[in-house]
């Protein structure tokens, strides 16, 4: 019978930080080599601020290659950005394309057995075993959420429950029935099937024990929302389609930030305006080299996510760097009246004030040459139940608090329980009205 040794192999997860340096060199090396010879897109970039592989001789020198961005996807659609064959490339996966040209990824065999791995070490940090059943409702298909989760817990030996997302009412049938215990979907879904369970009366049926929860920035406060409704630990994970797809890195049952497995993914922190790299600890812009993917390699793509390095050891005895919480991302910061704001930050202050749902929506509209931030914001049955005083109390506390925290006055509506649409996927936080007047 199969072990979680001979499953996969966990022991770069622990590797002395000076060997572990020796083996990002050696990789980074062979990665610049291979993408500078075989995606000419990056070739000529190279070439044009006059960089080649053989200047990669210690890791501060990844510093002066050129950065990959999300334009070069579009810019090379769909294939250009691929460094093999097409006949090594054994699968596809894509972004929905909703704002342009979709990000096409793909996937060698090997590309296979790393992202399988990744993610059974993902699902050993949130603790899960081979005894475990892992209901995946993230989607299956061109997103790499569904199947990504899936190769990986089988992977590490746990029975797999391939329900993707929908249908809400049976999935928590599923889950009480199946007797799942461990959840893969995005923190907003979460949220929104404990609601559905609690309608259906089957909470304390659940046998539900850990989640990992990705791809949509959640707070601290949606954390403590979803462990107390669905009784279990939830753990954040992180990972990008042009990356892999999730598996870039995960909490520890600690949850004391994110373990990258930065045997396969190399981390920069960046200051996005300029694009200087920030020492550890520093706050700013996530850049990521793959390290060993085959038919998609990226040198340091910058992500647009907020977060820090730490090289400490974690009490877990893990020694892979940890990256802070996704805070949000930069290019989803929205500026009002000159300041930044993300929605994660509203959603923290709102999960402090009794009376509210975690579930808002934050409309952004330009009045004269102003911009105006209107937060809607679902209350709870028991404060509809008492006097109108209550809910204008509410409101004021609600916009002293955000001011207290961001320094921004914005209006607040309060809405009824289920007005907010929920969402099955990534959460819609924002609506910018803006652009329907430009």
């Amino acid at each position: 019978m199969a072990t979680l040794s001979t499953i996969y192999n966990p022991l770069y997860e622990c590797m002395p930080r000076e060997e572990l340096q020796l083996l990002q060199l050696r990789r980074l090396k062979d990665v610049l080599a291979r993408t500078y010879n075989h995606v000419p897109a990056y070739r000529a970039r190279c070439e044009q601020i006059g960089v080649t592989p053989l200047d990669m001789q210690t890791l501060d020198d990844l510093r002066h290659f050129p950065f990959t961005v999300k334009t070069d996807f579009r810019d090379n659609y769909p294939f250009g950005m691929f460094a093999v064959p097409m006949e090594e490339v054994i699968r596809i996966h894509s972004s929905s394309g909703t704002t342009g040209k979709p990000t096409v990824v793909g996937y060698t065999a090997n590309d296979i057995n790393t992202w399988s791995e990744v993610i059974a070490r993902t699902l050993g940090c949130a603790g899960a075993t081979r005894k475990d059943i892992v209901q995946v409702c993230y989607g299956y298909g061109l997103f790499t959420g569904g199947l990504g989760v899936h190769y990986g817990a089988e992977r590490l030996g746990c029975t797999v429950i391939p329900i993707s997302g929908g249908n809400t009412k049976r999935q928590v049938m599923i889950m009480e029935d199946y007797g799942s215990t461990v959840l893969a979907s995005t923190p907003s879904y979460a949220l929104f099937m404990a609601e559905v369970a609690a309608e259906m009366g089957a909470l304390d049926r659940l046998k539900l024990r850990v989640g990992i929860f990705g791809a949509e920035p959640w707070s601290e406060g949606m954390r403590t929302d979803i462990e107390r409704s669905l009784g279990i630990k939830a753990i954040d994970i992180y990972g990008m389609s042009e990356l892999i797809g999730p598996g870039v890195a995960s909490e520890c049952e600690y949850q004391c930030g994110l373990h990258m497995f930065d045997d396969h993914f190399y981390p920069e922190i960046i200051d996005p305006a300029t694009g200087e790299v920030l020492p550890p600890g520093s706050r700013g812009e996530l850049v990521v080299t793959t390290m060993t993917k085959e038919a998609l390699p990226v040198i340091r793509y910058r992500t647009r996510d907020i977060s820090a390095l730490h090289y400490e050891s974690c009490a877990c005895g893990r020694t892979m760097v940890r990256i802070d919480r996704i805070t949000g991302r930069s290019d989803d910061m929205l500026i009002i009246r000159g300041v930044n704001v993300f929605p994660s930050q509203i959603e923290d202050v709102l999960t402090n004030i009794e009376g509210t749902a975690p579930h808002y929506q934050l409309h952004v509209r330009r009045e004269g040459v102003l911009d105006e931030l209107e937060l809607w914001v679902e209350v709870t049955e028991a404060v509809l139940k008492d006097e109108i005083r209550s809910l204008e109390t509410l409101s004021r506390r609600i916009t002293s608090e955000i001011h207290s925290v961001l320094g921004l006055t914005c209006r607040v509506k309060l809405v009824e329980p289920k007005t907010i649409e929920r969402s099955e996927g990534k959460a819609k936080r924002v609506i910018d009205h803006r652009k329907e007047t430009e």
